[in-house]
């Protein structure tokens, strides 16, 4: 089965009506490999509270993005905030902390200043994200910024912008779980015709809506989407064991350990109202969920 471009949801009518003058990408997705990676994601989510925990969990990282980045103007963001936002972004927590220990607080305000300065206008979104990648060196130690970028402009405003990180689809690299939900015969050795940009990120978060809401899904549709993309390149994961990937990546018991670490979640935790995120040095970040706040514990002290 072959998904085409077809009818919108009402959160994806809303978002394209912004970017209707960007040439409109065409994807050839596969609907089963969809429908077995949905059936994957909620049947995982179910040890771990079901799927709504998850979608709620998404929600409040999102809105910790807006409180921290939306309420402040970027040259007043703080060491502690951009820490505490890195924790809930997985492939760049790593990398950002040698750029906060040298000195990089002034570039990164820098970034986040060029990237949100006009975010209202969807139609900038590459410009903006490239503008922020040129605060740093174009090579391979840096590749982490356009994660950066995406998963800031995601979480401040997810209805204008969809999640376009590079595992989600990294054209260079010819990877990602675009790549794992292609509909072709040996995807395997096929470089896919899309780019990665914002307009193809769009079309295919529109894609995805159309399918969740085909499958009973309407509410929250921007988070589900988020959630079945994380499943997708989780299976992907799992798949490769540890041959070509870090040994960190190697197959976990839990089946959706990797789906959350994909979406900034690594700590939610069986039957618990908190959801706990690896900081930069020694310290987690804990999102309670009654009580709607963030809150710092020192890993050495506490379980």
């Amino acid at each position: 089965m072959v998904l085409g471009l077809g009818r919108k949801t009402g959160a994806a009518r809303g978002v394209v009506a912004s970017a209707t003058e960007v040439p409109r990408p065409v994807l050839h997705l596969s609907g089963t490999r969809l429908r077995s990676a949905l059936e994957a994601a909620i049947a995982g989510c179910e040890e771990h509270g079901g799927v709504e925990r998850y979608i709620a969990a998404l929600e409040l990282k999102s809105r910790l993005f807006r409180d921290a980045l939306l309420e402040a103007a970027p040259r007043d963001v703080g060491l502690d905030t951009l820490v505490t936002l890195a924790a809930f972004m997985p492939t760049v927590r790593r990398r950002l902390a040698p750029v906060l220990e040298t000195g990089g607080l002034a570039r990164l305000r820098t970034a986040l200043g060029l990237l949100l300065d006009g975010r209202e206008d969807t139609r900038s979104t590459d410009q903006r994200m490239a503008a922020c990648r040129a605060q740093f060196p174009d090579d391979r130690d840096h590749r982490w910024v356009r994660d950066f970028a995406a998963e800031v402009l995601h979480n401040v405003d997810p209805e204008r912008y969809p999640l376009m990180t590079r595992w989600v689809w990294d054209a260079r690299a010819n990877t990602g779980a675009l790549r794992e939900i292609w509909f072709g015969d040996d995807v395997d050795h096929l470089t896919i015709p899309a780019a990665d940009d914002y307009a193809t990120f769009l079309v295919l978060r529109e894609e995805l809506a159309v399918f969740l809401s085909d499958n009973g899904f309407f509410r929250d549709i921007n988070h589900y989407v988020d959630l079945l993309l994380a499943e997708i390149y989780a299976e992907y994961i799992c798949a490769q064991g540890g041959t070509y990937l870090r040994t960190d990546f190697s197959t976990p018991e839990d089946p959706m350990q990797h789906t959350r670490r994909m979406l900034g979640l690594d700590g939610v935790k069986a039957g618990s109202a908190r959801l706990r995120a690896k900081a930069l040095e020694g310290q987690a970040f804990v999102l309670d969920e009654q009580a709607a706040q963030v809150r710092v514990v020192d890993l050495h002290r506490e379980d």
